[in-house]
């Protein structure tokens, strides 16, 4: 594994410097020249590439770690589910995007820093052995707010762009959604997120351009939602309305609502009945064919 990580070091190299891990996790700058709009508080925005031994359906996700917009829940939404991803044969890449301050306005920090991860693995997915139309993208709590708008906010590429990461699309092919943060509309709004994101006095314009709910079109990637009902911090209502915007647009996707289990149940792992979630996804993922799992073979989306 680690030989294969040196290997694709060298490969690319030339447009990504490389920060290695004891690990043979490797860390890539998003932006090696520095941020089109300069660092947040001396934050650079990178990814930690964890590569599969094999990869039979050429898949990456890029995770999205919660953290409110104030931090990033980089290990057990992040680093946990990559060695996840990794056991099941899909490349993960976990993103440490530009986060602030309690009340400080971040926004479009964060957006910029999602979409850029898409398009860097898209880029390089020759390299990575990734076929650049499975690359997925998974977000946790913020992180899932950050995911839904990076899947309703993206564009082919910027053509003419000096940099050619910047010419590739951002849109992801497929989205999964942990307790996400989906609105930043009241009542069901996550109040500090919102804060941290959008500041004290948000526009009303801003608001619903934020609210992931409300962006959502025939052209949003399909997704996977995951959450539970015992959930105070964030209420399942912010998985349900983005389920119904995809359901309503044709978009394919599937909801479980777990009975108990409040927010941060990460991958379900201490807790009896939450930990078959993984499994549901698993199956989702290769149904779809984004991954092998138990001879399930992948059938394609009901139309309606």
């Amino acid at each position: 594994m680690i030989k294969r990580v040196l290997a694709m070091a060298v490969a690319i190299a030339a447009t990504s410097p490389m920060l290695f891990a004891a690990t043979g996790v490797h860390r890539v700058k998003l932006f090696p020249n520095g941020t089109p709009d300069g660092p947040r508080q001396g934050q650079l925005p990178t990814l930690d590439i964890y590569l599969p031994k094999d990869n039979p359906t050429h898949t990456a996700v890029v995770v999205c770690p919660g953290g409110g917009y104030v931090h990033v829940v980089a290990g057990p939404e992040g680093k946990v589910p990559a060695q996840w991803l990794n056991k099941h044969h899909v490349a993960a890449f976990v993103l440490r995007y530009r986060h602030g301050l309690k009340g400080h306005h971040l926004y479009p920090q964060p957006i910029d820093d999602g979409q850029r991860a898409i398009r860097y693995v898209r880029y390089h997915a020759k390299q990575f052995g990734i076929d650049p139309q499975h690359i997925g993208v998974w977000g946790f709590s913020a992180g899932g707010h950050l995911a839904g708008a990076v899947s309703t906010h993206f564009d082919a590429g910027r053509k003419q762009a000096k940099d050619p990461i910047q010419r590739v699309s951002s849109r992801p092919d497929f989205t999964i959604l942990s307790y996400a943060v989906i609105t930043m509309r009241e009542p069901y709004v996550h109040k500090g997120s919102r804060l941290n994101l959008l500041g004290k006095h948000p526009s009303p314009a801003l608001v619903k351009k934020m609210s992931d709910e409300l962006q959502v079109t025939a052209k949003t990637p399909p997704a996977f939602i995951y959450d539970t009902d015992a959930d105070t911090l964030v209420p399942s209502e912010n998985s349900v309305a983005y389920y119904l915007a995809l359901h309503q647009h044709g978009v394919p996707a599937e909801l479980h609502i777990f009975r108990v289990g409040g927010h941060g149940t990460h991958l379900g792992q201490r807790n009896a009945l939450l930990k078959v979630w993984p499994k549901l996804l698993a199956r989702w993922m290769a149904g779809m064919g984004w991954m092998k799992y138990q001879g399930i073979k992948p059938q394609l989306p009901h139309s309606r």
